[in-house]
């Protein structure tokens, strides 16, 4: 009789790479479970109501299965249908919100500790994998007030900002859609940015814009300045000549970026090199300094998260569980996905 608290392959996180290495478990006739914090592809909800990629389709695919929508680049909610629809059609084992929250060795394998809204759970299993991306982790700019209730350090939807000011800090993609989409629906934008001048990476139509809206005074913007507070009414600022200014804000985007969950690697004893936060991996089968454990994804990229995306990391699944042909034409598929410009 097998033993129902333990698996061949976990993988913690239901994102569009764990779904895939859940696939290429399933397909190889290998027990999975997948487990997430939130729902499946929990960091797609997380992306703004609305949201359109900027890649096609056909790279967001995982299983081979096809992703139609109904124009060139796929909305949030399609992306959403459709990896529902995957799990479905390959009838994938996939526990939402339980968290995976500590890892150790046991008698030669993996246990699991999980965390539910019932309680504690310990799974183990052969081979753990550990596909939690970034997105749930928030850089934190470590200001007073970072915690108010109007504070987000993730854009939601233009909309609820109509007639407010608000704040948003940052100098990437995500900061200046967000500056153009709350001045579209009305909002009094301040964009604010440590650096001198926006990050190059933006992309091409989205600069000129903000750049225009900035010369004709519908955007405020400071360049060169940190917040150094936020309260319920103010984001207090101050500038590369210590110039401190109060600015209004009934809303607060604090768009700086995330990281992966360094506290989780440490936990499973993954090592980490300390200036890139880039985990230790064997190359070819995404194998860690820990016996049995995998990354997948971009929490193998260390701080260094733009190497790595849905284009690229879907074929992760392949080298984790296949032969050594399996992950030469993972490779081969990895270096020919184009790394998308920006964030």
């Amino acid at each position: 009789m097998s033993d129902p608290s333990h698996v061949n392959a976990l993988i913690a996180g239901a994102g569009p790479i764990g779904l895939a290495c859940a696939i290429s478990a399933r397909r190889r006739g290998i027990d999975h479970l997948v487990v997430d914090a939130g729902a499946i592809v929990n960091s797609i909800v997380r992306y703004p109501v609305g949201m359109t990629f900027f890649t096609t389709p056909e790279r967001l695919e995982i299983g081979g299965h096809p992703f139609t929508c109904g124009g060139a680049k796929a909305t949030r909610e399609e992306a959403l249908k459709y990896y529902r629809g995957v799990v479905r059609a390959e009838q994938l084992r996939v526990r939402t919100y339980t968290r995976l929250v500590g890892v150790e060795r046991q008698d030669g394998r993996v246990a699991c500790r999980l965390a539910t809204a019932f309680g504690s759970d310990t799974v183990t299993c052969d081979r753990l994998i550990i596909a939690t991306g970034y997105f749930e982790h928030a850089n934190l700019l470590g200001v007073p007030g970072e915690t108010l209730p109007h504070v987000s350090h993730w854009f939601d939807e233009a909309h609820l900002t109509s007639g407010r000011d608000v704040v948003i800090v940052g100098g990437k993609n995500s900061a200046v859609e967000a500056a153009l989409q709350c001045y579209r629906a009305g909002a009094g934008v301040t964009l604010v940015y440590r650096g001198e001048a926006l990050k190059p990476s933006v992309k091409f139509w989205l600069k000129p814009d903000l750049d225009n809206r900035i010369a004709a005074g519908e955007i405020a913007a400071r360049f060169g300045s940190e917040v150094v507070a936020i309260t319920e009414r103010h984001v207090t600022i101050r500038d590369g000549h210590g110039t401190v200014e109060h600015v209004p804000a009934a809303r607060v985007y604090a768009l700086t970026g995330y990281h992966p969950d360094f506290d989780l690697l440490a936990a499973a004893g993954v090592s980490c090199d300390a200036p890139t936060g880039r985990p230790v991996l064997d190359p070819a089968t995404l194998q860690s300094n820990v016996p049995g454990v995998y990354l997948a994804g971009s929490v193998g990229a260390g701080r260094n998260i733009s190497e790595v995306f849905i284009e690229n990391g879907r074929f992760d699944g392949e080298r984790i569980f296949g032969d050594a042909s399996s992950r030469a034409q993972a490779e081969r598929r990895y270096g020919e996905s184009p790394r998308p410009v920006g964030e």
